[in-house]
């Protein structure tokens, strides 16, 4: 009977332990924590926010490298405007007498030059032909054939002498005259007193020639000398027809 009424009290104090009144706030006593459940799947990602306003700036960064190479220079500017013409300076002092022109050597060289090319300028236009420059010489025909003394008198009064090659490049001129006449010409030399030897007009010694193979062979007989049609000399005498050919 005792432990029927020892029970009884046992659940009415369990009740009682858990039932509250109404306007009583019941109070619970924590149980055993439970086991921790595991992660659960990241969420997606938020929408970004609004653009904030810039920040002040920040301090000046160091100097950089080595400055560049320059550039390529520009293009050039239109030119400026003339200045105004400066005033008139004073006259200098006056230089010290110059020489005579007769004593002065280097303008009689070239009045000597000057006066050596109108004089062939001249004689090349009396002559009314073809001309050909070497150097400072030139060859001048009329396209006339005439005897040596003609010839020699013609180019005398024109103001030069009978044409002579003193090297290769004076034959070869005076050869193309010769070939576009298509006749022999004689040249300004003639034989000394000794056979087989010529001299120029003026009593100079030959310094070049250009004799035919086996010239000369006259033995005195064949005093003057004519050119080929291909600049070959041969000697001969004086009384025939040959052209004309002069150098000034």
């Amino acid at each position: 009977m005792w432990l029927r009424s020892l029970a009884f009290t046992i659940i009415f104090l369990a009740v009682a332990h858990i039932m509250c009144d109404m306007n009583e706030v019941c109070i619970w006593s924590p149980g055993i924590p439970g086991t921790p459940g595991s992660h659960g799947l990241p969420g997606r990602d938020g929408r970004d926010g609004i653009k904030g306003d810039p920040g002040p700036p920040g301090p000046m960064g160091p100097p950089g490298g080595m400055p560049g190479p320059p550039g390529r220079d520009g293009l050039t500017g239109a030119p400026g405007v003339a200045g105004e013409h400066g005033e008139k300076g004073e006259p200098g002092e006056r230089g010290p007498p110059g020489l005579p022109a007769y004593l002065d050597e280097e303008l009689q060289s070239i009045l000597h030059d000057f006066r050596h090319q109108i004089l062939q300028s001249m004689g090349v236009l009396s002559l009314q032909g073809s001309m050909l420059t070497v150097g400072k010489k030139v060859f001048s025909t009329n396209g006339q054939s005439v005897n040596f003394d003609t010839i020699r008198e013609t180019c005398t009064r024109a103001g030069g002498r009978i044409a002579i090659p003193r090297n290769p490049e004076e034959n070869a001129a005076i050869t193309s005259m010769v070939k576009k006449h298509n006749t022999y010409a004689y040249l300004g030399l003639t034989e000394g007193p000794t056979p087989g030897e010529f001299y120029y007009l003026d009593g100079e010694p030959v310094n070049y020639t250009n004799w035919y193979p086996g010239e000369p062979r006259g033995q005195g007989k064949e005093r003057c000398v004519e050119m080929y049609t291909d600049g070959k000399w041969n000697d001969k005498n004086c009384l025939q027809y040959r052209l004309a050919i002069c150098e000034f």
